[in-house]
């Protein structure tokens, strides 16, 4: 599995030569490094209704011609603008022709600008475990520390976690480390973070400090920078 990471909470997952894009915030994202035409992928996969998260879901699955994975409700919506998609919830799976997606808690709001002033029922927001070529990668969504964090790292082997540190709308630092250390992925990313001067943080000391407080790896990826796994 080869994990791409595009700025704020946007990762691209390749494996077994398929390719799906999480949370594409990328025209409006200072530090994407690519734009929306520049995606090629077979499934786009969105954690909750957020405008920074949902992005350009809809552009980059009309140009591929492809699935958008979301929670129902937003699945329901974004079906009205053109673009074929799998509506699930919490605590649901399904196996997918590029790997399994499974929705667990998060802790967060998804109230979905309808582009009008307006706010529509984004309903619940969700993390994402994403199984493909046999790697099982936890994105966890905008969300605050919650004690079934634990859970999710005992019921599943993670080889990596993305975890928010941004802090204000999301975890900030220290519960982000705590809930790295209920988690124990084999390697811990932190995301959303410093993509605007509200979320600064400084994700090389938090990979530190991860290391120092619980002896787990983490790593700061630059956007457009890759690991493999």
């Amino acid at each position: 599995m080869k994990i791409t990471f595009y700025g704020h909470s946007c990762f691209l997952v390749e494996a077994a030569g398929k390719t799906v894009i999480i949370d594409p915030f990328l025209t409006h994202n200072p530090l994407a490094p690519v734009k929306p035409a520049d995606v090629k992928v077979d499934a786009v996969l969105i954690t909750h209704g957020h405008g920074d998260h949902v992005g350009d879901a809809v552009e980059i699955a009309k140009n591929n011609d492809c699935l958008i994975v979301a929670n129902h409700e937003i699945a329901t919506y974004l079906e009205q603008l053109g673009v074929t998609t799998h509506g699930m919830s919490t605590g649901g799976a399904f196996q997918f022709e590029f790997g399994r997606v499974k929705m667990t808690l998060a802790l967060h709001g998804t109230g979905f600008d309808d582009g009008k002033g307006g706010v529509l029922n984004g309903g619940l927001p969700a993390g994402l475990l994403v199984t493909m070529g046999g790697k099982t990668f936890y994105h966890a969504g905008d969300t605050g520390l919650f004690g079934d964090m634990k859970l999710i790292g005992e019921l599943n082997h993670i080889d990596v976690a993305a975890l928010p540190i941004g802090d204000n709308y999301t975890m900030g630092p220290e519960d982000a480390l705590l809930a790295a250390s209920w988690i124990r992925a084999g390697i811990t990313v932190p995301m959303h973070y410093s993509t605007f001067p509200l979320l600064q943080q400084d994700g090389e000391q938090w990979v530190a400090d991860l290391a120092q407080q619980h002896d787990l790896r983490g790593r700061e990826l630059q956007p457009g920078e890759s690991l493999q796994v």
